[in-house]
């Protein structure tokens, strides 16, 4: 078994692929016409043929109270792996981004926590190389 989609919920899916492919890099995967909204789908340039995340339409009743309450405990939605946090703090914080939660050692890993702009806030973490 092993993972082959998952989801973020986004306000706007024009919005999350500019933010996702263009701030976060990641690239566009699939594009497909569902009525007012897209199977959407994007990936890790570092793995194409990978994991694709898919930009879902936030527009079912439970996703906003679901969202309202992560982002009021500070939870984030999902984590990426980055190779050095503070390396793309730094990047994405000169492009921008607005950090709940600056780089931040939590064991075997660094973490740091992004407002996505599109109603998620994400986690990126990274192992110390070695």
């Amino acid at each position: 078994m092993r993972i082959t989609l998952t989801s973020v919920f986004v306000d706007d899916q024009d919005h999350a692929l500019a933010f996702y492919t263009e701030v976060l890099g990641f690239i566009k995967k699939t594009e497909v016409p569902l009525g007012d909204h897209r199977w959407l789908t994007v990936v890790s340039p570092e793995e194409p043929s990978g994991a694709e995340l898919v930009l879902e339409p936030a527009s079912h009743p439970a996703v906003e109270p679901f969202r309202r309450a992560l982002q009021a405990d500070g939870i984030p939605f999902t984590s990426f792996a980055v190779a050095d946090v503070h390396k793309e703090f730094e990047r994405l914080s000169k492009q921008g981004v607005r950090f709940t939660q600056e780089p931040a050692a939590m064991g075997p890993v660094t973490t740091a926590v992004l407002d996505d702009t599109c109603g998620n806030l994400i986690q990126i973490a990274s192992r110390p190389q070695g």
